[in-house]
């Protein structure tokens, strides 16, 4: 990402992770939850694909309403890549209210 591209990036849109001891991230601005197991969590946020690594994690709370997340387990990595992801998932959510 270029230096110019930065600079657009939509600075009304407030997102916050709160990573603590590495045991509990806290995230806001979250869109949907698009797939997740005990090591890899990928959340949809309105900044991009953020991609939560780990071991042993879990969703400890989600919330539509208040567009929260909360993941528990032993953090490793956090990673964002664009929203164009280029493939076709279907999100945890949609599997969900099916």
């Amino acid at each position: 990402m270029t230096i110019d591209e930065r600079k657009t990036i939509n600075t009304a849109v407030i997102q916050n992770l709160i990573l603590e001891n590495r045991g509990k991230l806290s995230i806001s601005g979250v869109l949907d939850v698009l797939s997740f197991d005990d090591q890899v969590v990928m959340v949809e946020t309105e900044l991009g694909l953020l991609t939560v690594k780990g071991e042993n994690l879990r969703i400890n709370k989600l919330s539509i309403d208040t567009s929260e997340v909360i993941i528990e387990g032993n953090i490793s990595s956090l990673s964002y890549s664009d929203k164009e992801t280029g493939q076709n998932k279907t999100s945890f959510i949609s599997k969900l209210f099916k």
